[in-house]
């Protein structure tokens, strides 16, 4: 009988002990990225006062987060195949953690949207390479359980974001919502260092820098207008001016992707109608659902008066349904066709953001709850089946492409909506103030959007009475965002329509990266 060598059982297990503190890394980074993308919204009115920011402040502490993502997230994946993965993933642990130190000490609104700025710069490297270094480490069976795990740390960070965010803000101050990332980042890059392999692409050619600079600039001008448009006016020349820029990048975007010879956005996958339809059902559900939590916190804690606590516990039915309901329906949405799976979802989100808007101005939260029940499971439905349509209907060599620009229009969608919503939320607020302040609303609906009905009663009228005005105005503006958010939502079901069986390489794709895109999304 012959006898192992024992060199060859070590290089094998280090070899299997590499793999599973590889995915450890892995792991603990998503978990700071997801989380920190929930954590702050239940902190924002905690660093309203604090910082005694705008509205406009508030809504830049997530467009500016989401907006660098979206904007750096496809250029990390190039920079990964040209520098290797570990060096790119490390680069992004070190700039997440010390841009979240940053945001903690920040003395301004400024300083901590600079700083959330830089954030999404470092999420952006850990978020496109990721799933990558799970790739290469991992095959066959081993494969599936790494996944696995790292959905499970997806779907727990997103489900408890809100009650962790709400228990440090108030216990400790907003500032531990960042610190926290700290330590994490450090035990991360501590076992990247020692553990991780550096691979890389030796056909990578250079960056896309063209494309790079026309869309981030093209998005942030977007970003940017519809922030600023009512307080500037939405007919004056800087508002125009904005919108005008970021039409021309984007048409400059669109001209220079088509002649590059290896362009980071490659627009001839929209040839494919069910591409296009799953495109925009991810941008309206990023713009029509996921941009509507910062507002729903708003709700909870400066028109209801919950504490960050109480406001990320009643946020929990909602996260907590969009990772139980993948996990209990995957069986029976692999037996249905995906398209089929994806308007229902969306449909069904619609339909719990149509259920927020019986709030009014004598409801307690309780009349959130079947909206976010409904919500909750319409986005439990939607999201995985949006991974298998980005990467079913592509060739396998395209799906790093292809889920690229999927979570590129999830962010997109998320910071236009972020800033369009709140656009409304304010015109609608400074309308339904006028008969209460008069020529004074638009000032007025400016302090309520981002302090509350509170900051009424230190108005120059009867406090009586400027808070029932204001309390009325909030909940007429929370109403009619809901129903744009609905709207928007229910579009993107109907762009689901162009989701058919025929475009989907059904014998080509390989189910790992089904799997796994499947996780990243769900």
């Amino acid at each position: 009988m012959s006898k192992a060598d024992p060199d060859s059982s070590a290089a094998r297990a280090q070899g299997n002990a590499q793999q599973w503190w590889t995915l450890g890394a892995v792991c603990g980074a998503t978990f700071m990225l997801l989380v920190d993308i929930t954590i702050v919204q239940v902190a924002l009115p905690t660093i309203q006062r604090k910082l005694h920011a705008s509205f406009a402040d508030l809504q830049w502490v997530i467009s500016a987060y989401a907006v660098s993502l979206a904007a750096l997230l496809l250029t990390h994946g190039s920079l990964a195949d040209r520098f290797g993965r570990k060096r790119v993933f490390m680069w992004g642990v070190t700039v997440f953690s010390a841009s979240s130190l940053a945001c903690g000490l920040s003395t301004t609104s400024a300083i901590l949207i600079g700083a959330r700025a830089v954030q999404g710069v470092g999420g952006a490297a850990m978020f496109a390479t990721g799933l990558a270094l799970i790739g290469q480490e991992f095959r066959g069976p081993e494969r599936g359980t790494a996944l696995a795990l790292w959905g499970a740390t997806v779907g727990g960070a997103v489900a408890i974001g809100p009650l962790i965010g709400g228990a440090l803000t108030s216990a400790f101050g907003w500032q531990w919502i960042f610190y926290v990332n700290v330590p994490v980042g450090i035990l991360t890059l501590a076992i990247a260092g020692w553990r991780m392999a550096n691979v890389r692409d030796p056909e990578a050619r250079r960056l896309d820098w063209l494309g790079l600079v026309t869309f981030s600039g093209s998005l942030f001008f977007l970003v940017f207008a519809l922030t600023r448009g009512n307080d500037d006016g939405w007919s004056s020349r800087p508002i125009v001016a904005f919108f005008a820029a970021a039409l021309l990048l984007m048409i400059a975007f669109v001209a220079v992707e088509h002649v590059q010879r290896r362009p980071m956005f490659d627009l001839s996958l929209f040839r494919k109608p069910a591409f296009v339809g799953v495109s925009v059902g991810t941008f309206a559900i990023g713009a029509g659902m996921f941009a509507m939590f910062p507002y729903l916190t708003l709700y909870l804690q400066n028109d209801l008066g919950l504490s960050p606590l109480q406001g990320g516990v009643r946020l929990l039915p909602l996260t907590l349904l969009t990772f139980v309901v993948p996990l209990a329906t995957r069986s029976a949405v692999a037996r249905t066709a995906p398209g089929l799976v994806l308007g229902v979802g969306l449909g069904i989100s619609a339909c719990g953001l149509a259920l927020m808007d019986l709030v009014d101005a004598s409801s307690t939260w309780v009349v959130l709850l079947p909206g976010f029940l409904v919500a909750g499971l319409g986005i439990g439905l939607a999201n995985p089946a949006i991974a298998r349509i980005a990467l079913g209907v592509v060739p396998p060599e395209r799906s790093g492409m292809a889920s690229g620009i999927n979570n590129t229009f999830r962010l997109a969608g998320v910071a236009t909506g972020v800033s369009a919503l709140g656009a409304v939320f304010q015109q609608r607020l400074a309308t339904s103030l006028v008969p209460a302040f008069g020529h004074r609303s638009g000032a007025v609906a400016q302090a309520v959007a981002a302090g509350g009905v509170g900051t009424a009663a230190r108005l120059p009228v009867s406090a009586g009475s400027g808070v029932v005005a204001a309390r009325h105005a909030f909940v007429a503006g929370t109403e009619g965002i809901l129903v744009i958010g609905a709207v928007t939502v229910l579009a993107g079901a109907l762009f689901a329509g162009f989701v058919r069986g025929r475009d989907f390489h059904q014998h080509t794709m390989p189910v790992g990266a089904t799997l796994e895109a499947e996780l990243a999304s769900g």
